[in-house]
């Protein structure tokens, strides 16, 4: 498939509501997943599901995340499996040392015209981190449709060697709004950096209007958003609670999060089918999961948006250990400090310094955005978010 015509596909797939993950865009030379196959490298791993890692449309770098690079071997065989006819190099199954810093994978589509460069990073798990000032931002073009997108891409400086320096852990909704946009700055997007944080550079998400299609679908909003995880475009047409993909692997149980916010609701409030509902005041949403990241049977286990729909009922979830949330976000023009405690059961010990668990931290500038209900230019700023754990 030509990715010129990736724009005409994306209003067909709205037309006909046909599912994206059956024609994903950008598939003609993607690395779908990538994966280290055979029990004699289980052991660098905390979790065997770890090593395994799908990889979405829109995604550039491959994690894994392993016990030591020193101790890694260093004939890794990483297998890929790519577009059909596409190729790749380095081939899928070669060995290759990744201790040295991301190993550069360059997939060709079939015919030769198109080609995308991925990052591969084994990195090592490191303690959870304790505070998130989002200072560290770059600027992505949008590689899915015309390439004239520019979106922010917020991620954490975890250590000082050049082959661990950044760990992207931190996902928007962007991606999905980019799908309706076109020659658009990282200003123009629901989330993007800010230079007037509570300290140094913050974070704002805003919530739009989608445009008439979005109207015509029933999803006629797109709220700003930032959450630990990662945010899937396959899926975002078809069943847009399957995008979003919550929580990273953290190695402490949290008893308590705090930090720094502005916000002001937009004037409408709108229902999924643009309706305005008189006396309804938009409000933003702070809240965070502790979960199991592995179910019964040892299969991966990541919460989506379905599972957060309904937060009261969250802790009815076998896998969910802990949820927190900010109960109430005034309206302020001014730097405001918030804070939520972790209720619900402890997790066991071995579990979390296994890796075992997941933490799931989401902002949203609209609370039912996910729901396409919300106000058009409501506004949320956050910045200085600080993670206390269990001692």
């Amino acid at each position: 498939m030509n990715r010129n015509h990736l724009w005409i596909l994306a209003l067909c797939c709205w037309c006909l509501t046909s599912c994206i993950k059956d024609e994903a865009l950008g598939k003609e030379c993607d690395i779908e997943s990538a994966w280290v196959e055979g029990t004699e490298y289980e052991q660098y791993f905390y979790q065997t599901t770890e090593m395994k890692q799908e990889v979405g449309s829109t995604e550039t770098n491959i994690m894994f995340t392993v016990r030591s690079l020193i101790s890694l071997s260093k004939e890794i065989p990483l297998q890929l499996k790519i577009t059909d006819g596409a190729t790749v190099n380095p081939a899928s199954g070669s060995p290759q040392d990744f201790t040295k810093g991301p190993v550069v994978y360059t997939v060709k589509s079939q015919d030769g015209a198109w080609e995308r460069t991925y990052n591969v990073i084994f990195q090592e798990a490191t303690l959870p981190a304790e505070k998130f000032s989002f200072e560290h931002v770059e600027t992505q073009t949008d590689t899915l449709l015309s390439g004239t997108n520019k979106m922010h891409v917020f991620y954490e400086q975890i250590s000082s060697s050049e082959q661990n320096a950044k760990k992207y852990c931190w996902a928007t909704g962007n991606p999905g709004a980019a799908l309706l946009m076109k020659n658009s700055k990282p200003e123009d997007f629901p989330t993007y950096s800010t230079p007037d944080g509570y300290m140094g550079k913050g974070v704002c998400l805003n919530t739009q209007s989608s445009g008439t299609l979005g109207v015509m679908f029933n999803k006629p909003i797109a709220a700003g958003s930032l959450f630990l995880g990662k945010f899937l475009i396959d899926y975002v047409l078809s069943d847009a609670l399957k995008s979003t993909l919550f929580g990273v692997p953290n190695g402490k149980e949290p008893v308590r999060i705090t930090g720094w916010y502005k916000y002001q609701p937009g004037k409408q409030f709108t229902d999924v089918k643009m309706k305005v509902i008189e006396g309804r005041v938009d409000e933003a949403s702070i809240y965070a999961v502790f979960y199991r990241n592995t179910d019964d049977e040892e299969n991966s286990y990541v919460l989506d948006g379905h599972a957060l729909e309904d937060l009261d009922r969250l802790l009815d979830n076998p896998l969910v250990y802990k949820v927190a949330q900010v109960k109430s976000l005034p309206a302020t023009n001014t730097w405001t400090q918030w804070e939520m405690f972790f209720e619900g059961r402890d997790a066991p010990d071995d579990i979390v310094k296994a890796m075992g668990c997941n933490l799931a931290l989401v902002f949203s500038s609209s609370k039912n955005g996910a729901r396409f209900e919300g106000a058009v230019g409501s506004t949320l700023y956050v910045d200085e978010v600080e993670v206390s754990y269990k001692k």
